[in-house]
């Protein structure tokens, strides 16, 4: 049964960092892709940035480009967000999930494509 477990996620301040980690299990086969989405109160769950392992390739939401990276551990069971420069704006769930589908590079962030998904971590920036 596949799992993914969220962690890392809690309270910084403005210009602070967090670094998210997603424990993945109960694959058999390597899935095409991995991404976070997050979900601030009142808002559309948004996707934040995705690796796609197939391409090799990662992407990432306008909003935090050069302040989030994505990166995948060295048993690859173990995908983690590094948040810097984190801002007012970034406060919600922050969750993972996996996906079986061919990475798209122009829509990498669509919920559908997503097979599995974890219970989400809170992340909170606030003075």
């Amino acid at each position: 049964q596949v799992q993914l477990v969220e962690s890392g996620g809690g309270l910084a301040q403005p210009g602070g960092s967090l670094r998210l980690s997603c424990a993945v299990s109960g694959y058999t086969l390597d899935y095409n892709g991995i991404a976070w989405f997050r979900q601030a109160p009142g808002k559309d769950r948004e996707g934040v940035s995705c690796l796609s392992i197939t391409e090799n390739s990662t992407y990432y939401a306008d909003s935090v480009k050069g302040r989030f990276t994505i990166s995948r551990g060295n048993t690859k069971t173990t995908v983690f967000l590094q948040m810097n420069d984190l801002k007012p704006e970034d406060t919600g769930v922050y969750y993972c999930a996996t996906s079986l589908t061919h990475i798209v590079p122009s829509h990498p962030f669509v919920p559908l494509i997503y097979d599995d998904w974890g219970q989400g971590t809170q992340v909170t920036v606030s003075s």
